[in-house]
């Protein structure tokens, strides 16, 4: 047995070894390098005891954002009837129907599926029973879209007294654009673009033009697991979801005054709060360097099913792009603080789960998060974009 778990284990690290060849040099083709690196490669990830760890190694996330907004809208509408519809399991439906491919989306399919499971007429047990991919959809997208609709309570202005504030218990989306509201931005779908800084590789994040200054928002409530210079980034900011699943990164913040002078290592903070400030740093050694040329917000989704993922080759980062256009629909309200630089939220939120969470931080081992991407050669010469 010992001779053939050690021919296993040689066998094993042969096969690595020729598969990093192709991944790592020669003039194979990059969809080749592509393949091996984010679908056979991570089947070889296991534990110290030798077997595979089962855990979500890749996700695609390629939900259009009218399908999460019309899903999102049949979960709130059906909140206080007898059948609850879940959002994301209408979508991982979709998903699975449409091998995640959502360029095939028509509302129809969605809007029939709903009507089928509040008549009674079907169920989503029964609907999904048959759909050997439903499971991997609903795990991918539930990492995804998790923590972003729930119920919460928000300060809400007096209709009598606009001047004094009450609070009000919701069930909706209390998740928020990463921008403050009234704040201009463009944006376009560059993900996955060339990035050559440092070293050459793909942008795995969302850039966000605006002004420098513009107020930066927590997209979801979190701790903060990452604070300070990043090479690449700059001025940046890591907040960690509750649930581990989601990390957010926020890049590029504003020189000499990058963030909430109240931030720190595992702070933790509420969905819609000021966080940072856009800004123009990154693509330096140096701390505090203007090197990026269009003041913009790096706005990156990281996925973590395990740990090994956090860090290295094994990163699941997806595009944020129709993410951030359902976001447009709750932009956090801010007021500058008189003779500061500091912006606060107007409105402020309880999220049950940072109440939870707060009850509970002190069994919560917090690891800073590092690296950010910051893998490969060293730096030589400047860049002219974004990371």
């Amino acid at each position: 047995m010992k001779k053939l778990k050690y021919g296993i284990i040689i066998e094993a690290a042969l096969l690595l070894a020729v598969v990093g060849v192709i991944v790592l040099g020669g003039n194979k083709s990059e969809g080749i390098r592509q393949f091996m690196k984010e679908t056979f490669l991570p089947r070889f990830l296991t534990t110290e005891g030798g077997t595979e760890k089962k855990y979500i190694k890749w996700v695609d996330f390629d939900v259009c954002s009218e399908a999460m907004v019309k899903a999102c809208d049949l979960d709130i509408n059906s909140h206080s009837e007898n059948v609850k519809l879940n959002w994301i399991q209408l979508l991982a439906y979709l998903g699975t129907r449409y091998g995640g491919d959502f360029s095939r989306y028509k509302e129809k399919d969605l809007t029939s599926l709903a009507d089928k499971l509040k008549s009674g007429e079907t169920t989503m047990e029964a609907v999904t029973k048959d759909m050997k991919y439903y499971t991997y959809y609903l795990e991918a997208y539930t990492a995804v879209l998790g923590g972003l609709v729930g119920e919460y309570e928000i300060e809400a202005a007096k209709e009598d007294k606009p001047e004094e504030k009450v609070w009000v218990k919701k069930y909706g989306l209390k998740a928020y654009l990463p921008l403050a509201k009234y704040f201009p931005y463009s944006d376009y779908d560059d993900f996955g673009v060339s990035r050559t800084y440092g070293y050459k590789r793909r942008h795995l994040g969302h850039d966000m033009m605006g002004q420098v200054g513009t107020p930066v928002i927590a997209v979801e409530s979190g701790y903060v697991e990452a604070l300070g210079w990043n090479r690449y980034g700059g001025w940046r900011i890591g907040i960690r979801s509750f649930d581990g699943k989601r990390y957010y990164y926020y890049a590029h913040l504003r020189k000499n005054y990058p963030y909430n002078k109240e931030l720190a290592a595992g702070s933790i903070v509420q969905a819609g709060d000021v966080i940072g400030y856009l800004g123009r740093t990154g693509y330096s050694n140096t701390e505090n360097v203007n090197n990026i040329d269009t003041p913009h917000l790096h706005f990156g989704l990281q996925l973590i099913f395990d740990e090994s993922q956090k860090e290295g080759s094994n990163e699941i980062w997806v595009d944020c792009y129709d993410i951030v256009k359902f976001l447009y629909h709750n932009r956090s309200e801010a007021a500058k603080v008189p003779d500061s630089k500091e912006w606060k939220r107007i409105y402020n939120i309880k999220d049950p789960a940072a109440e939870e969470f707060k009850k509970n931080k002190g069994d919560t081992n917090i690891v800073p998060h590092n690296t950010d991407e910051d893998t490969g050669d060293s730096i030589e010469g400047t860049g002219e974009q974004g990371r």
